[in-house]
């Protein structure tokens, strides 16, 4: 069930899923980027894989006898406006917030968790410090991004590219990315030139990256621009023909990206929290979200299902009420692996450590399939993934 403005079928959908339960609905506050400047898209994707699991919930039951509702409002990539959607869907009742893909903005919404005594489920914001101080009532499905960026340099390493260049916009998280790039590469033997984003036109950046002689290039900003525009200047550049770009947020995941760069938007790698191989259950999802959605699911998609997932279980050892915080108790067969909870060294709320990650680009003969490059503890492959 979702509340939220749908078309009028979808309210049907709720009052025949209410009916199959009996009682009133158990209610999750889904918070995702659903206008710009928010990353839309993988606020789309976000949403669509929570409102399979909840479907299926509903199907299968519900929660304890009753019906899962989603309770669903756009953060457009603004903390402020989180902050008042937390306020007003705690007055609402929920039982539990969950969802999000924008760090600054999980952060926002964690912070008034915390301070409501809400629980939240964080399902794709990668920022270590979600929390500023240890919390119970916050767990988190994807990686820190300590770990992924980590991953990410260690391929740029491993393919000879230790002359990194990072252009970036002003953020909290990509100064973060920026400095887990710094500190890892460095001593490694790598160096870390950072440029910024907003004094430099796209024609100046080609000039300082011939200048500094870089390797690679890493975009650290926002989508669409200036990243669309970015990439299209250093593709056109003779002088930076043998310079790879990079885009370790994943802006080239989603098919606006190909859509806006076509050939140009190729072999341009970045991360992806998804298995080698989905689980039986993955294959099933990944095949009931085809049929929802335009393109070919992302990870954001089967983070969403995962979250609803985590928080159905969690909410039935409640009795339907609202969910403990009790993540470390949590044991749940998600899409891309077994979920459990525990604390990491560094990261104030409870996660998951257990994601997968992989480093993916769009294969350059066929920008419409994707080719993991390099895997979280393992050596780098060449597997072509589903068309999208």
């Amino acid at each position: 069930m979702v509340e939220q403005v749908r078309p009028p079928q979808r309210d049907d959908m709720q009052a025949n899923a209410a009916e199959r339960t009996g009682g009133a609905s158990v209610r999750i506050g889904a918070l995702a980027p659903l206008t710009r400047p928010g990353w839309v898209q993988a606020g789309q994707h976000l949403l669509a894989g929570m409102e399979l699991a909840v479907r299926e919930v509903n199907g299968a039951g519900g929660v304890a006898g009753r019906p899962l509702e989603l309770v669903v409002r756009d953060t457009a990539a603004d903390p402020r406006r989180a902050e008042a959607a937390v306020e007003e869907l705690a007055r609402l009742g929920v039982a539990t917030l969950a969802g999000e893909y924008h760090s600054v903005v999980a952060r926002a919404v964690a912070a008034g968790a915390h301070a409501l005594d809400l629980p939240y489920l964080c399902s794709s914001a990668v920022l270590d410090a979600l929390t500023e101080q240890p919390t119970d009532r916050v767990a988190r499905l994807c990686p820190p991004q300590s770990r992924g960026w980590q991953v990410y340099a260690d391929f740029l390493l491993g393919v000879g590219r230790d002359r990194i260049a990072v252009v970036a916009e002003p953020s909290v998280y990509w100064a973060a990315g920026a400095r887990i790039l710094r500190e890892y590469v460095t001593p490694r033997g790598g160096t870390v030139i950072e440029l910024d984003a907003r004094a430099l036109a796209p024609a100046a950046l080609c000039d300082e990256l011939a200048e500094h002689r870089a390797t690679a290039l890493l975009l650290l900003v926002g989508h669409p621009e200036p990243g669309v525009s970015i990439v299209r200047a250093v593709r056109r550049d003779q002088r930076l023909a043998e310079v790879m770009i990079g885009a370790p947020a994943g802006q080239p995941e989603f098919a606006e990206w190909g859509t806006l760069l076509g050939d140009e938007g190729a072999a341009i790698p970045f991360l992806r929290y998804l298995p080698e191989r989905l689980s039986p259950l993955g294959e099933r999802v990944g095949a009931a979200l085809r049929e929802r959605l335009p393109e070919e699911p992302s990870f954001v998609a089967f983070e969403g299902y995962d979250t609803v997932a985590v928080l159905a279980d969690a909410l039935r050892a409640g009795g339907g009420g609202r969910a403990p915080s009790a993540w470390p108790n949590v044991a749940v067969d998600g899409t891309r692996g077994r979920i459990r909870f525990s604390r990491a060294p560094d990261i104030s709320v409870w996660q998951w450590t257990g994601a997968p990650v992989q480093v993916v680009d769009r294969d350059p003969s066929e920008p419409g399939r994707f080719r993991v490059l390099h895997r979280d503890g393992g050596d780098a492959v060449t597997l072509p993934a589903r068309p999208v």
